[in-house]
């Protein structure tokens, strides 16, 4: 992990995740890349209160949530917010409409490096994106 290390120092990320194992896992790799983990969290419930209360730079998400529950409603108050997202699950097809399919999706299993570079590029992107929307006459 040394080449990833610190880098997500200071990043709000939102991790839900219904399989305990591989949230403490997640968990754990992004505290090791400097990110300050919110959650994580099984389930809807758990995570919609989250949006909005606290600051977030990202989210990981797992699309099956047990129960017959999706992360799509956690997916869609997340676009709402503003708050850059992907789905870190083994469900390759991502929804019957097009409305997920230009999500970064990492699927399982993953290592380490692969979830800090994804979230790391998803920030980044969004960062990116966000400086370019401030117009040139604007301070940033």
């Amino acid at each position: 992990m040394s080449d990833t290390a610190r880098t997500l120092s200071g990043r709000r990320i939102l991790v839900v995740e219904d399989e305990y194992m591989i949230a403490m896992q997640v968990k754990r790799w992004l505290h090791d890349a400097g990110a300050e983990v919110i959650g994580p969290v099984p389930s809807v419930l758990q995570a919609l209160p989250l949006i909005g209360q606290v600051p977030l730079d990202a989210a990981v998400l797992d699309i099956n949530l047990g129960f017959g529950g999706t992360a799509f409603p956690i997916a869609d108050r997340l676009h709402d917010f503003g708050v850059p997202h992907l789905f870190a699950t083994a469900e390759h097809r991502i929804a019957d409409g097009a409305a997920y399919g230009d999500r970064t999706v990492l699927p399982k299993p993953f290592q380490a490096e692969e979830l800090v570079q994804a979230v790391a590029k998803l920030v980044a992107r969004h960062h990116q994106s966000s400086e370019q929307a401030i117009s040139p006459d604007q301070e940033p």
